[in-house]
């Protein structure tokens, strides 16, 4: 099965999240990425099963995997899902998300 996005979309996801959503992708590797002190994290790539992200762990940079919640096949659906896994996150984490916007 082909992937559903090419290099440069996912190369703007990345860079998108990295430069405008770091605190999220951190927000997420710790709570959903099993990696609870992570204290720096980025995102390195996604496919249609999940996000790829490198998290700093005790100064050692690690590779976290988070699964979607459902195989993606279209730009838009990526959005959504990096949406729901940080108010996921959030709530694990008993921290209240910011107002949508």
């Amino acid at each position: 099965m082909s992937a559903p996005f090419t290099p440069e979309v996912v190369a703007a996801v990345c860079r998108h999240m990295n430069d405008d959503h770091p605190e999220d992708s951190l927000l997420i590797c710790r709570a959903l990425g099993g990696q609870p002190a992570a204290t720096r994290a980025r995102a390195t790539g996604l496919d249609a099963e999940g996000m790829e992200f490198a998290a700093t762990v005790h100064d050692i940079e690690v590779p976290v995997r988070v699964p979607f919640a459902y195989r993606l096949t279209e730009r838009p659906q990526i959005r959504q899902e990096v949406v729901r896994m940080y108010r996921e996150s959030c709530e694990q984490l008993g921290l209240p998300p910011r107002p949508a916007g």
